[in-house]
């Protein structure tokens, strides 16, 4: 059994935590809204820390699943901050989706302390961090990746250390470049489907065996086709991410044309009150153009 913290309880740390708890870890956890820590406590078991050093107090990891740049630094600095109770040869696992900027300024104040410092975005959403079926892409120090591996198997398919700091944070940018292109192409694909009189749901059950298959046409296109744009990753949140992936392609000359084009569809979607709708509503911003124009 390891003694563990967990900061940050959202749709995603929250089941994370649990697998934790799950696996015979000892993990106190933190949140900024006390009542979910005590809701997650109820449920699991393990402790509840009122800040994020409380809740880091003996950890021999710490890990943070939290929103941005800014709630990461929270967490971390400061007199109630994490690092303020880790000791000298702990490690502290960041699987919050954040810049390569503050993941090295974190990692830098960390190594001053002796604390190492994993960069550790996951892919999956939701479904995936409940059913443990995590992909994680890690970037820092290999001795501590490989303590730290053991761990977050309580919640990952597959993890994997891409490189030094910074590596994670940028596979995590391929991952969301990629997702861009694809849901604007399936969103494409099936409003060119409708407005063919075809059946939706029977050309996908086609087409998802060939070469256009992908994760997204076989998880999202049924709640798509039924208008239903609550079951993923919200919009807010793609667009920081496609953010991050646009100043980063800024700073090392990669050309992003197509990501910079959907990050600008997701801003319409925005518009229409679908920031908390997920990333397939794209879809929704295609059939409101029709509207418009009919």
């Amino acid at each position: 059994m390891t003694k563990l913290a967990f900061l940050g309880l959202g749709v995603m740390g929250y089941p994370m935590a649990g697998h934790l708890q799950a696996a015979g870890h000892d993990v106190t956890v933190y949140n900024r809204t006390t009542a979910k820590a005590e809701k997650w406590v109820a449920q699991h078991g393990g402790a509840l820390g009122e800040t994020p050093r409380a809740a880091a107090e003996g950890a021999a990891l710490v890990m943070a699943c939290v929103g941005n740049d800014d709630d990461l630094r929270s967490v971390c600095l400061g007199e109630d901050g994490a690092f303020a109770a880790m000791s000298a040869g702990s490690i502290f696992v960041d699987h919050t989706t954040v810049s390569a900027a503050v993941t090295r300024e974190l990692h830098d104040v960390a190594a001053e302390k002796g604390i190492a410092f994993i960069d550790a975005p996951v892919s999956g959403g939701q479904a995936g961090a409940e059913n443990g079926a995590l992909s994680v892409m890690c970037g820092g120090a290999e001795d501590s990746y490989a303590r730290a591996e053991a761990v977050i198997a309580a919640y990952a398919k597959l993890c994997r250390r891409i490189g030094e700091s910074g590596a994670g944070q940028m596979t995590k940018m391929c991952n969301q470049i990629a997702i861009a292109g694809l849901v604007q192409g399936l969103s494409e694909a099936l409003h060119f489907a409708q407005k063919a009189g075809l059946d939706g749901d029977a050309v996908v059950e086609v087409i998802s065996q060939g070469a256009a298959g992908s994760w997204q046409m076989s998880n999202r296109h049924q709640t798509m086709l039924a208008d239903k744009w609550d079951h993923g990753f919200a919009v807010d949140w793609m667009r920081k991410d496609l953010g991050i992936c646009l100043d980063a392609a800024d700073e090392n000359g990669a050309s992003l044309p197509v990501t910079a084009l959907v990050d600008q569809f997701y801003k319409d979607v925005q518009k229409l009150g679908g920031g908390r709708w997920d990333t397939s509503s794209l879809l929704k911003r295609l059939q409101a153009i029709d509207a418009k124009s009919g």
